[in-house]
């Protein structure tokens, strides 16, 4: 089947296909379980009346963000955008791949500059022997996130709202280029 888009869209091997799939999966999961950890954690911290729990949940969660978050998260952005380029959902033809494609980067950025720091100045509060400063510095980064990852799990499985303008000015395109070529050999029979 001949692609739709320019000859500089190279589509991906099934093989290729299968293995992006696969890696884009089970970052997409582990993304989603340590938010959920996350969450667990900082339900633990906000609402114990312990300070040594207060301290060790806010700890395991700068661990969290600090070495697993942004790895995970950069590994499932990188890989959706290969599995985009290379398949027939493309980048921008689709609304529901590129409404995953924004909220990814959104949620990824959201990481960096509001959960970590959240986390970071919780850490730094308790284990100067002080309370928890504010809960929502350890549920609201969790709680977005979360919902945010349950949306983009509905959209890949329902694969809602289209085409958009470019995919489909590059479908009426390549319906054009089919039917051009179709032409000849029905003249020629």
């Amino acid at each position: 089947m001949p692609s739709t888009s320019s000859a500089s869209s190279r589509k991906l091997s099934r093989p290729a296909r299968r293995a992006a799939l696969v890696v884009h999966v089970v970052a997409s999961a582990s993304w989603v379980g340590l938010t959920l950890g996350l969450l667990a954690l900082g339900i633990t911290a906000a609402g114990t009346g312990s300070a040594v729990t207060v301290e060790a949940s806010v700890r395991a969660m700068k661990l969290f963000a600090d070495w697993l978050l942004l790895p995970v998260a950069f590994l499932t952005l990188v890989s959706g955008v290969v599995l985009s380029l290379g398949t027939q959902w493309g980048l921008a033809r689709h609304r529901w791949v590129y409404v995953k494609f924004w909220m990814t980067l959104a949620t990824a950025t959201a990481t960096v500059f509001a959960l970590r720091p959240g986390v970071n100045s919780a850490v730094a509060a308790v284990a100067a022997g002080g309370p928890l400063p504010d809960a929502g510095d350890v549920l609201f980064g969790p709680i977005v996130s979360l919902s945010a990852y349950v949306f983009m799990t509905v959209i890949s499985i329902l694969k809602p709202w289209g085409l958009t303008k470019r995919g489909r000015r590059l479908r009426a395109a390549s319906t054009r280029r089919r039917a051009d070529s179709a032409e000849p050999a029905r003249q020629t029979a």
